[in-house]
């Protein structure tokens, strides 16, 4: 059975997406801690992270450094922060978001009531620092 991410991945359920190659895509998180905060996801259903082949390990660690760039950019921070849990979807995925103390990575803070339009505006926004990084080629439409 597909996981959620497969599905969003998929085009079966609805991302917003901010990055996509043949390897990965970036999306915003539904309850996001901060506004930017962004999942990477590979597109090859890997449960747990210790079990991602090297060459797709690396791929994910680079397209996120890409991708936290871009949210230093679109959601001024002193870092982005980088955290691997994956309890709550059985399908490896990295969290990028935007800190100022460590308690921004805290899920207690979870805003699982972030409306559409926040989303929207905040996955644009990463969308259009991507671009302006020069990496237009990986990063789609709304």
């Amino acid at each position: 059975m597909a996981t959620l991410f497969t599905r969003i991945i998929g085009g079966e359920i609805p991302g917003r997406f901010v990055w996509k190659d043949e390897k990965c895509v970036a999306f915003m998180t539904i309850a996001p801690i901060r506004p930017g905060h962004t999942l990477v996801v590979p597109r090859e259903e890997v449960d747990h992270w210790v079990d991602a082949p090297e060459e797709l390990a690396a791929h994910l660690f680079v397209t996120a450094q890409k991708v936290g760039r871009g949210i230093e950019a679109a959601f001024p921070c002193t870092k982005v922060g980088l955290m691997c849990a994956g309890l709550e979807v059985p399908h490896l995925h990295l969290h990028l978001t935007p800190i100022d103390e460590i308690g921004d990575m805290d899920f207690g803070r979870q805003d699982s009531r972030a409306g559409a339009e926040a989303l929207d505006a905040a996955a644009e926004r990463l969308r259009a620092a991507l671009r302006a990084a020069g990496h237009g080629e990986f990063v789609p439409e709304a």
